[in-house]
C-alpha cells in the first residue's frame, strides 16, 4: 500500500463490542430496541485539518484540531468515500448524480457514518443515565464553551475512550428521521457548544435536510468489521 494510503488507513478507531440499545422518540412517545454488531468508531469527531487534507483544500483556519462544521450530511457522505479511497478501502456509499439517492453497501469495509443505534450505544458506553458523566466535565455546551467550538479530546472521555460524544458539535448519523413526516431528513445527535444542558444527552434526537449546514454540526467516522 502506498505511504499516502497507509497513513489514512491507520486513522485511530475504537472497537465497540456488539450489544443492544433502547432508542426513543419523545415526539411520538415511541421506544424500540436495536441490535448493534461489533464495529469501529473514531474516538473524536472529524477535525478541520483532516477534512481539509482529504478534500485537498488549503485550510485558512487557526484551529485545525477543532471539529469540522458547516458540513451537510451529503458532504459527510462524500468525505467518507474520499477517505476510503485514499486509504485503499472499499467505499460504502453509492450516490446518484443529483445527490437525491444514497445507497449504503453493508458489505464494504470503508469509512462511513455511524447508525443512530451505534451512536447512542457507543455514547452510553454501558451507562444507563441521560449522560455518561457530569456535563461540565465531559462536554462543551452553552454554559462553558464561550460560544465557540473547542479542540477535540479536551474533555473527559466515556468508559470506552470516546471523546466529545456530548457537546462541542452535533454529529450526523446515517439514519432517516421519520420518512412519513420529514421525508429525506437525517438524524444528528449529541448536542453542541451552543446547546443548553438539556440538549446534551445520549437520547436527544434532532434532524434536518441532508443539505443543511450550520456552525455547530459535524460528524464522526465509523467502520464495519466485514
Amino acid at each position: 500500500m502506498p505511504e499516502s494510503q497507509s497513513a489514512y488507513a491507520e486513522y485511530p478507531m475504537v472497537k465497540i463490542a456488539a450489544g443492544e440499545v433502547e432508542l426513543r422518540d419523545d415526539r411520538i412517545k415511541k421506544r424500540w430496541t436495536a441490535e448493534v454488531n461489533t464495529f469501529m468508531l473514531a474516538p473524536v469527531p472529524v477535525t478541520k485539518a483532516l477534512y481539509d487534507s482529504i478534500l485537498a483544500q488549503q485550510s485558512t483556519n487557526d484551529h485545525p484540531q477543532e471539529p469540522v462544521v458547516n458540513v451537510s450530511w451529503l458532504d459527510a457522505i462524500t468525505f467518507c468515500n474520499l477517505l476510503s479511497q485514499r486509504s485503499g478501502l472499499e467505499t460504502c456509499y453509492s450516490v446518484s448524480d443529483d445527490g437525491e439517492s444514497v445507497v449504503w453497501d453493508l458489505g464494504t469495509n470503508g469509512y462511513r457514518l455511524p447508525t443512530e443505534a451505534e451512536w447512542q450505544y457507543a455514547c452510553k458506553a454501558g451507562t444507563t443515565g441521560y449522560r455518561y458523566g457530569e456535563l461540565d466535565e465531559i462536554a462543551w455546551f452553552d454554559e462553558n464553551s464561550e460560544s465557540t467550538a473547542h479542540e477535540v479530546g479536551q474533555k473527559q472521555p466515556n468508559a470506552w475512550g470516546l471523546y466529545d460524544m456530548l457537546g462541542n458539535v452535533w454529529e450526523w448519523c446515517w439514519d432517516l428521521y421519520d420518512v412519513n413526516v420529514y421525508g429525506s431528513y437525517r438524524v444528528f445527535r449529541g448536542g453542541s457548544w451552543a446547546e443548553e444542558a438539556r440538549g446534551c444527552g445520549a437520547t436527544c434526537r434532532r434532524r434536518s435536510h441532508p443539505t443543511f449546514r450550520i456552525d455547530d454540526l459535524g460528524f464522526r467516522l465509523a467502520r464495519s468489521l466485514v
